[in-house]
């Protein structure tokens, strides 16, 4: 018995040591910059006297706000999320608000009331909207920590005023309690990203395989570093910010190009693997640390995308428009997700899906609304810069979704649809005539259209870089050094294992086989030999 207790006491110590241990984990290199609520944060919000008064909208809150954080609207007015514009674009053409295009929802242009309900700012519901209005910026959508904070879909980026059905959900949304959102602001966390990154696209999953809600609080198997029992990594660990300009965004600068690790360097602009795992991460001798200069750490460590819930793989336009007896578009469901919707069309949903992969070197080009395109074949709207004599470029994995949309007959250039807005307008979601709804689309977005239509296939890219999957689950060797293996359509360069030449092949062989016979004939001479001298022996053993 007493034995007994000295070992149940001794598991009970050690239980709370091993406890008080990971209580006490000393962040990871810089994690603190990235963490809400840190320890030095030397300010309640819920005690600021300008916080307290009867709120009525949302910019009477950034007023509010900027009465304290002076210049946060001047920056904030900078950056790619105000804008919708990247900021090292001086033509102003590439961004959700220029003269990109992508196979989801085509374009925001002519939309821009149900698109920007993703926009941090209010009331983005046209061209016309005032990008010098401070007081239009959203902080709470970023800042906000009650997690009730949301913004009417269709409600060009407000929240509701009143109590407010959204048919489309059949879900009533309700206005905020101003007072008490504004109160709980604090630095961003995966909620306040996920809550338009997750969902980009028009629903969870859609846009990036990587992303959805899976990741608010995924666990080891998904993501190491945003793992919840682990790390705990929030967004802005690795998206770092400075005067409110996030990186990971305007991909117009290598991602190579800064080579500092977070050791030499916490404040570096654009952390990748590299900052934290420098470019050896393997012990010394472990031939993964030649590849560093040629494959991304992505490559090998994100097996799979989409492993929790399925991601959106094809979009077809072209099949939208079937509707029910009393008008309303027909939705056909499977395992959860829309196959089908009238509004929308044909949809393809897939879920563990291995990336494919191409040269990155971290700048993305885009076709533009102007650029002529080939209709007979399929048009990558964007698509990564890079090759192997690229010293920046890198293998890197992408999600690759796959579109049919709208395209002009004679002027061979994408077409920008108006799909939103009552019936009446002219608008898709509306009247349901394409014909119509390019002409409004077009004539919004000031570009020409012929009358004629029709619908081109496209390609859009999207770099995977989150859901990295413990060590023990990152790929073999033979995943790639193999005929028909994950690198099979990267041309270029020689792979061992997957390349062959027949040159190399007859000399590689004509030496195996010559070394075999080499071994065989000395061999052979060896036993001839022996069998002489056994043979003298016993004849002087008879002598």
């Amino acid at each position: 018995m007493r034995w007994g207790l000295v070992l149940l006491l001794g598991v009970v110590v050690n239980l709370s040591l091993t406890l008080s241990g990971a209580a006490q984990r000393k962040p990871a290199p810089g994690e603190e910059y990235g963490t809400s609520h840190a320890k030095n944060v030397t300010a309640d919000h819920s005690k600021f006297d300008a916080l307290k008064q009867d709120f009525k909208s949302g910019p009477e809150v950034t007023k509010a706000c900027l009465g304290c954080h002076t210049e946060a609207g001047r920056q904030f007015q900078k950056t790619i999320h105000w804008r919708w514009i990247c900021p090292m674009d001086n033509e102003g053409k590439l961004g959700k608000a220029g003269m990109v295009v992508n196979n989801y929802c085509v374009s925001i242009l002519s939309n821009e009331p149900r698109c920007t309900s993703c926009h941090a700012g209010y009331g983005w519901k046209d061209k016309t909207f005032d990008l010098s209005a401070q007081e239009k910026i959203d902080c709470l959508i970023c800042h906000e920590q009650t997690g009730t904070y949301e913004k009417f879909p269709a409600g060009a980026g407000n929240p509701a005023s009143q109590p407010t059905l959204f048919p489309a959900e059949n879900k009533t949304y309700h206005p905020p309690e101003w007072n008490k959102v504004a109160q709980s602001v604090g630095r961003p966390t995966r909620r306040n990203c996920g809550t338009c990154h997750f969902f980009g696209g028009g629903g969870e999953g859609v846009k990036h395989g990587d992303l959805d809600s899976s990741m608010f609080k995924p666990n080891r198997a998904l993501d190491v570093h945003m793992a919840i029992e682990g790390e705990n990594f929030n967004c802005t660990r690795c998206h770092t910010t400075t005067q409110h300009s996030i990186s990971g965004r305007c991909y117009k600068t290598s991602a190579t190009q800064d080579k500092r690790t977070l050791l030499q360097s916490d404040l570096i602009t654009r952390i990748t693997c590299v900052s934290c795992h420098s470019d050896k991460p393997h012990k010394p001798g472990v031939k993964a640390n030649d590849h560093t200069d040629k494959v991304a750490c992505q490559t090998c460590h994100i097996p799979e995308f989409a492993r929790v819930n399925s991601t959106k793989m094809m979009w077809d336009w072209s099949k939208a428009g079937e509707r029910n007896q009393e008008g309303k578009p027909i939705k056909k469901m499977k395992d959860g997700r829309p196959v089908y919707d009238g509004m929308k069309g044909e949809f393809i949903w897939e879920k563990n899906v291995k990336p494919e992969y191409l040269w990155y070197n971290g700048i993305m080009k885009n076709v533009l609304l102007t650029d002529k395109i080939d209709p007979a074949q399929v048009t990558r709207l964007n698509y990564p810069v890079g090759d192997y004599n690229d010293p920046d470029a890198r293998i890197y994995p992408f999600k690759i979704h796959k579109g049919k949309q709208p395209y002009d007959r004679v002027h061979k250039t994408m077409a920008v649809p108006k799909l939103f807005g009552p019936k009446g307008s002219g608008a898709y979601w509306g009247d349901y005539d394409w014909q119509t709804a390019i002409a409004k689309g077009m004539e919004y977005a000031g570009l020409p259209f012929s009358g004629e239509f029709d619908f081109a296939q496209t390609e859009y890219m999207f770099q995977t870089t989150h859901m990295v999957a413990p060590k023990e689950k990152s790929l073999s060797c033979t995943e790639c050094h193999i005929r028909n293996g994950r690198l099979a359509n990267l041309a270029g360069f020689y792979m061992p294992g997957r390349d062959a030449n027949r040159a190399l092949n007859v000399i590689g062989w004509g030496s195996v086989i010559a070394a075999f016979i080499g071994v065989l004939g000395h061999g052979a001479g060896r036993l001839v030999s022996r069998k002489r001298r056994e043979k003298k022996n016993e004849q002087r053993d008879d002598e």
